[in-house]
């Protein structure tokens, strides 16, 4: 299949190497032509993925229209702040989009697949997600990935497209649980590093991780979603890899905080946006909204946007008012 991968981040350019290894046909688009010209001299995406072999990925620089031109199947991995922006130019496109970005929209509260509904109205739309850290996905080693699509025929299209030895991929016919759960999952693991910089133990994170699922799946309840897709790769297993791993950006975002960084200075210095920092946002608005009760998520909120003390914050969310599990 003619696959084109719109971003080339740590993520898309994983995900561009799976592939090629796969017998694909495989072109790279980003906003910056010399961001591509320089994995193609190089063979390595120095920037965000360094040491990894990048054979075989043909670069089209900037010109997305040219991008998009001869492929059946497009990839999306841009910033969920830059999402809307470049699929909208994506309006007559037919075929495949899987979208691989992690977030929600402030403005109107989409996922991405739904952003996609708007901009892409006639493509066949896919969310991809699970615990899937770049780096790991890079170097083969095993893990599992979900195909969500409300298009069975879609879903097992790009199960197919992605599987791999190192990675099982599966499918689900609920995509706004699987985007749900990628998005979220981002916000609660920001919490997870604040505890870590806080000087927090093993008992602490995983009392986070199981109170953590559980807003997630009330959250995405709410929203329309599947309860039982929050137990799978989209929800618990990629909430557990991101509050967990040293590669995760979003852990380590709030392994900063908990040190005593300020969140804007933290965005300044980093070479790829935590996700979790906008979803923060957004997510806070949309529960509120949905009069949904999500304590971390509030918290995290606060730290982030209120300027609110992350020891206070902590105390706060432990000495919550008593009640059943």
């Amino acid at each position: 299949m003619k696959v084109t991968v719109l971003g080339a981040g740590a993520w898309g350019t994983a995900l561009a190497k799976v592939l090629v290894e796969g017998g694909h046909q495989v072109s790279m688009w980003a906003r910056h032509p010399e961001h591509v010209q320089s994995i193609l001299t190089r063979g390595e995406n120095e920037r965000y993925l360094p040491g990894v072999n990048l054979s075989g990925i043909k670069g089209l620089g900037g010109d997305l229209d040219q991008a998009v031109a001869d492929a059946e199947c497009l990839v999306v991995s841009v910033p969920s702040k830059a999402f809307r922006e470049v699929t909208h130019q994506l309006g007559a496109f037919r075929g495949m989009v899987v979208s691989v970005t992690k977030g929600i929209e402030l403005d109107t509260g989409l996922t991405m697949c739904g952003i996609l509904h708007e901009t892409v109205p006639q493509a066949k739309r896919v969310a991809l997600s699970g615990p899937t850290l770049a780096a790991e996905v890079a170097r083969r080693i095993p893990t599992a990935i979900v195909a969500a699509s409300e298009d069975e025929e879609a879903a097992r299209t790009v199960q197919q497209l992605f599987h791999r030895p190192y990675l099982r991929a599966y499918r689900s016919s609920d995509p706004l649980g699987v985007e749900l759960g990628g998005a979220l999952k981002n916000v609660v693991a920001i919490a997870a590093g604040a505890g870590d910089g806080l000087g927090l133990g093993d008992n602490s994170k995983a009392a986070l991780i199981t109170r953590g699922i559980v807003e997630i799946r009330r959250f995405g309840v709410a929203c329309g979603a599947d309860a039982e897709t929050f137990s799978g790769l989209s929800g618990l297993g990629d909430l557990t890899v991101t509050c967990y791993s040293r590669l995760s950006r979003n852990r380590m975002f709030g392994d900063r905080l908990g040190r005593g960084e300020r969140p804007e200075g933290i965005v300044k210095e980093s070479v790829a946006i935590a996700e979790g920092y906008p979803t923060a946002r957004s997510a806070y608005r949309l529960a509120q909204k949905l009069a949904v009760s999500t304590p971390i998520i509030d918290e995290v909120y606060a730290v982030l946007y209120e300027g609110k003390n992350v020891g206070k914050a902590l105390q706060d969310l432990v000495q919550r008012e008593t009640k059943p599990e």
